[in-house]
């Protein structure tokens, strides 16, 4: 099972909004950018808009960042995307006569729970700003 790419894709298209500093873009210009068709876009921005991190309207005429760049940590942009689901999976049908398959879900929940908390302290550490800033270091 692949981890999904909204996050990504959330965090590419706040960017690119943030960085055309209120020029008008609709989703067929973030999709161009983004690499993908703008249906995926417009879904994406309306969790991200139902999340209150980004105002859009329908066309090019008013898509901004609701609050400041530095003020918008990637943990918010990755639960506005992905909701209170978990990082990692388990599988579902571990055999109960095995040894291993009988425990191996309540051994591993503990270290993904850890997994998943370093994560998201780690994601409320870095914010679009940062981002943003790491893109044009790297462009130049």
């Amino acid at each position: 099972m692949a981890i999904s790419t909204r996050f990504s894709v959330a965090v590419h298209l706040l960017t690119l909004i943030d960085r055309s500093r209120g020029e008008p873009m609709t989703s067929e210009d973030i999709a161009g950018s983004v690499g993908t068709n703008p249906v995926v876009i417009r879904r994406i921005m309306s969790l991200l808009k139902k999340a209150g991190l980004l105002h859009s309207s329908p066309g090019a005429r008013a898509t901004y960042l609701t609050r400041n760049p530095d003020e918008i940590s990637l943990y918010e942009v990755y639960r506005a995307v992905e909701g209170e689901k978990q990082l990692f999976d388990m599988h579902k049908n571990p055999n109960p006569n095995c040894f291993v398959g009988a425990h191996i879900q309540e051994a591993l929940d503990d270290a993904f729970l850890k997994a998943q908390r370093k994560m998201e302290a780690e994601l409320k550490q870095v914010s679009l700003k940062d981002i943003r800033m790491s893109i044009e270091s790297k462009a130049n």
